[in-house]
């Protein structure tokens, strides 16, 4: 099938090539977020899933969870797991807190990515509540902890592979964000934020 029946000769070439670089462009802009999707619903590649509750079944197994902490480069922010392991029961609920700290005087925006290894785990750790679901804003100097409550899903000691995991490394790297405009504009005027959303 002709999709080009009034052009000849190198015109046809020319605007055939076009569609298929139009074609594949598409393509890889429609491919990012399918895969991420497609990552947090399988946990292929680590990805996690987010639940809204713990599990109503707890084991008697243990397994270790280990949290790692990384930065993107030029990312001003110390980072660091509060604790580095811990050993919970499956299915039970559990609370770790990253550290992080602004050391500059200006406030610094910044979010999180994250996966867990080994990668067959992904499916089965359940997230209930992550700082990296949102974007954080650390003041000049400021130091917060940020908790992360999650559980492994009984279901992983009947699953092929995952019946052989007994370590489990939560990662999470941190990177630079554009400011929200509000702290931008104070940052320009050395108003305070909720200085400006007072007057607005």
């Amino acid at each position: 099938m002709n999709i080009f029946p009034n052009l000849q000769g190198p015109k046809r070439t020319a605007a055939q090539a076009a569609g298929v670089v139009f074609i594949m462009g598409s393509l890889a802009w429609a491919s990012v977020p399918f895969y991420d999707w497609f990552c947090r619903v399988t946990g292929f590649g680590g990805a996690t899933n987010v639940v809204a509750e713990g599990s109503d079944v707890v084991l008697d197994q243990t397994i270790t969870i280990r949290f790692d902490a990384s930065l993107e480069r030029d990312m001003p922010w110390t980072f660091k797991p509060e604790v580095r392991e811990m050993e919970i029961r499956i299915g039970e609920t559990g609370l770790a807190f990253y550290e992080a700290h602004n050391p500059l005087d200006v406030p610094i925006a910044g979010t999180a990515s994250y996966n867990v290894t080994p990668y067959e785990a992904g499916a089965f750790f359940d997230k209930i509540h992550c700082f990296c679901f949102e974007e954080q804003i650390l003041q000049p100097g400021e130091t917060v902890m940020m908790p992360v409550n999650f559980f492994v899903d009984p279901a992983i000691v009947d699953d092929r592979e995952g019946q052989y995991v007994h370590t489990i490394t939560l990662s999470y790297t941190f990177y630079e964000i554009d400011l929200p405009e509000e702290y931008q504009q104070a940052a320009l005027t050395n108003v305070a934020p909720s200085a400006i959303e007072t007057q607005q």
